[in-house]
């Protein structure tokens, strides 16, 4: 094995290894959060700008990750919601039991930041919406109830062991060796219409993506799959970045 491979490799090791701890990666949240905010217009910026001055030396990048740094029992089900295998119709009272669940979660938070609660507290809602609008564009953070979005789909990935929701956690990504100024680049480079950046949109959308063909793979990737999706995966964190920013600039502060 040449020295790229093995560093790539190594690479998709670190990444997997953390998966249960940041969705899409350190460097998957940062560039959606980079995205977003060359994406921003100058109220919006100036906005933003003001609550990450209340921690100095913060960016929209580096608050990204800070939702699943100090996720608990009272956040966590904001990160993911689970359809029933057979539908993307999302419907509040089955698949989001007492608003627990990704799309209320941003819905939520999105009230704060365009409330007159405190600074400290949109600051918090801020924090929140980065991440949960990055997670919502992973595909199995709206997967299939029965499996818990890829999570008990076990198979073998660049020569180890893993889960379909850890490949797209981190794997795809990880593998391609872009950091995130790389990754940033190249996301800022696509093509990329926001939409409707509504939550639950964007959460039917992502669960048709685990609804196509081929999306559960074997049990052991191929070079097939890995060339398939990795674009797949790299457009919906470029989808993400543009319509955070989309969500940003439509509100009303």
């Amino acid at each position: 094995m040449t020295r790229r491979p093995l560093l790539l490799l190594f690479s998709f090791l670190l990444a997997v290894s953390a998966s249960s701890v940041f969705a899409w990666g350190t460097r998957g949240h940062q560039a959606v959060a980079n995205v977003a905010y060359a994406n921003l217009t100058h109220k919006a910026r100036a906005d933003v700008d003001r609550l990450l001055a209340l921690e100095p030396g913060a960016t929209l990048a580096s608050i990204s990750t800070w939702a699943d740094v100090i996720r608990d029992k009272t956040t966590a089900r904001w990160h993911f919601v689970n359809f029933p295998r057979g539908t993307c119709r999302y419907v509040a009272q089955r698949d989001c039991p007492d608003g627990q669940c990704i799309v209320e979660a941003i819905n939520a938070q999105l009230a704060v930041l365009a409330s007159n609660a405190s600074d400290e507290k949109r600051l918090i809602a801020l924090k929140f919406v980065v991440h949960l609008v990055a997670d919502i564009h992973q595909p199995l953070h709206a997967g299939y109830l029965d499996d818990r979005g890829g999570n008990r789909y076990q198979l073998q990935a660049f020569s180890r062991g893993t889960n379909l929701h850890a490949l797209w956690d981190s794997g795809l990504i990880a593998n391609t060796g872009q950091g995130t100024a790389a990754l940033t680049d190249r996301l800022l480079a696509m093509p990329v219409a926001a939409g409707d950046p509504d939550a639950a949109q964007a959460a039917q959308a992502s669960c048709r993506i685990v609804q196509r063909p081929g999306f559960y793979p074997g049990r052991t990737v191929d070079a097939d799959y890995v060339e398939r999706f990795t674009p797949v995966a790299e457009q919906q964190l470029g989808l993400a970045g543009v319509r955070l920013a989309a969500l940003l600039n439509s509100l009303p502060r």
